[in-house]
């Protein structure tokens, strides 16, 4: 029992006293080392040196450590900013868009020099018997009968079939049951512009078009006016197919619709005719309105 006591007490002695010879030797003026304490310096060095390599890789770890930390919370934060930043672009390129497209209906609405009213795509229907879309007006719609014109900048979207309060359903352009005087802005031939009422696809049908006149795919469809349904010069479509055969009076015209009706977000009523084709209705040989 003395035998281990004694034992533990050399090792807590001898624990306390190498630290110190290590110290003791290292600090020594090198002119008084001696024997002993060369052994003591040559000991100690590889663990001294092994203790600072240790403790720099442990230093360097932690380092690294709370660098990455500080790193990770950084890209956090950009990351974020970077999302806000996104969302504000988004919302004023959507702002930019809507504002152009507001602009380019007030001119022509001041264009047209008729009577108009604006409204608002709010929902659209498309099933084997109709293609129609129903919008919101920016008033009562006490004025809006059926088939009046509903137009946008790009061109023709359809005409108006009911209205109830300040909604009002209208037949699309390539409704089947639909159709608008045409002519090519080119060349001036004339057809009629009828809805495949293909639920696959928008088309347009252009009939009545002479196997004679020239019509070319790229031509663009334009409103001829006739009968004052719609503005004149209104574009309707572009020519997609020209089908020409070798007998029969007419030959085959395709063309897509000048509007994107999968975009279509505002248009407009017109409630009037024109001026000037009301005037020249009036002054229309047979006519039986009075004459200004």
């Amino acid at each position: 029992m003395n035998l281990k006591r004694y034992r533990d007490l050399a090792i807590v002695l001898l624990a306390l006293a190498v630290p110190f010879l290590f110290l003791r030797a290292s600090m020594r003026d090198p002119r008084q080392v001696t024997g002993a304490d060369r052994v003591i310096v040559r000991i100690a060095t590889p663990i001294q040196y092994a203790a600072a390599t240790l403790a720099r890789g442990l230093s360097n770890i932690w380092g690294d450590y709370v660098y990455l930390v500080d790193v990770k919370e950084d890209n956090a934060r950009l990351a974020s900013q970077n999302a806000r930043l996104r969302e504000r672009v988004r919302k004023l390129e959507s702002l930019e868009e809507e504002n152009h497209r507001l602009r380019r209906l007030l001119d022509m609405r001041t264009s047209l020099k008729t009577d108009v009213v604006s409204a608002q795509v709010i929902g659209k229907n498309t099933n084997e018997f109709f293609r129609v879309a129903r919008v919101s007006l920016d008033r009562e719609a006490r004025d809006i009968g059926p088939n009046l014109p509903v137009i946008t900048p790009d061109g023709v979207v359809g005409t108006t079939l009911k209205s109830a309060g300040d909604t009002v359903d209208v037949r699309l352009v390539v409704d089947a049951g639909s159709g608008v005087d045409v002519v090519v802005q080119r060349t001036g031939a004339r057809g009629f512009a009828r809805g495949t009422g293909d639920e696959t696809k928008y088309l347009l049908s252009i009939e009545y078009v002479q196997r004679t006149d020239e019509v070319e795919v790229g031509d663009l469809l334009v409103t001829s006016g006739v009968g004052r349904r719609f503005p004149k010069g209104i574009p309707v479509g572009t020519v997609t197919q020209v089908v020409k055969r070798d007998f029969g009076i007419y030959q085959q015209v395709y063309a897509t619709p000048a509007v994107d009706f999968s975009r279509l977000e505002e248009v407009l009523i017109v409630t009037s005719a024109p001026a000037e084709e009301t005037q020249a209705a009036r002054d229309a040989p047979g006519s039986s309105a009075p004459r200004r």
